[in-house]
């Protein structure tokens, strides 16, 4: 294996120095025929010794975390960053689809330690603390991602999917998903807002995507969702 290799799905790439390895609808790594995702979305290439992830679509985002989702970047359109991990996770949406894959270098620039006490289970992010329904709209929409079954890709739940998951009317669901975006927005978190006072359109996509990379909610979280519905119920 040369110093840079990508998994997607278990099947492994390895750009070769002196050229753009390109991942989109065609490419070096053709993700999927979804028409929602650029023929060519990103690009890895090596720059003064440096492997750079860029974004060369006119729509689409990109969120990419080291293993410990302590270290986390979003890359909009036009935007490149380099690869300095170990090992390092891209997510994107096109559509109704989420799509991940890993990039592993056997030399990295750059260790992230995750600091003590970061397993408290303390669901924060900054100053942020979610409610329990709050974090349960998170996990509702991440679900399908959470429940990982190794193909790379998974769906996106409509806000009506998720609503009806959880047992709620949609407007409860949309009014807590408004909270919490605005939250995360506050502290910094790109993406969840179109604008001033303007959410963004694509901020289910957005807010699965963070939630996610940065370990906000993991698979431990999903019986909050049972829990949510029962509480519904009774």
């Amino acid at each position: 294996m040369g110093d840079l290799a990508i998994d997607f799905s278990g099947e492994w790439y390895e750009p070769e120095d002196g050229t753009v390895f390109r991942i989109g609808r065609e490419g070096d790594l053709a993700i999927d025929d979804n028409p929602y995702l650029h023929r060519q979305f990103l690009t890895i290439a090596q720059e003064n010794s440096i492997w750079w992830l860029t974004n060369i679509g006119s729509r689409i985002s990109a969120t990419i975390s080291d293993s410990t989702g302590g270290m986390q970047a979003w890359v909009a359109p036009g935007a490149r960053i380099p690869l300095v991990f170990e090992q390092t996770r891209v997510i994107f949406t096109a559509g109704p689809t989420t799509y991940e894959f890993d990039v592993h270098l056997k030399t990295p620039a750059f260790r992230h330690d995750p600091l003590d006490g970061s397993g408290s289970g303390e669901t924060t992010i900054g100053p942020v603390v979610f409610t329990p329904s709050q974090r349960a709209v998170i996990v509702a929409l991440a679900e399908p991602l959470l429940r990982r079954d190794g193909t790379g890709y998974s769906s996106l739940p409509s806000s009506a999917d998720a609503a009806a998951r959880l047992g709620w009317s949609q407007t409860r669901f949309n009014r807590k998903l408004d909270n919490v975006c605005d939250k995360l927005d506050r502290v910094g978190v790109a993406g969840l807002r179109g604008g001033p006072g303007k959410l963004a359109v694509n901020r289910r996509a957005r807010l699965v995507e963070h939630a996610v990379t940065s370990q906000l909610v993991t698979a431990a979280d999903l019986g909050l969702l049972d829990q949510m519905s029962e509480e519904t119920d009774g």
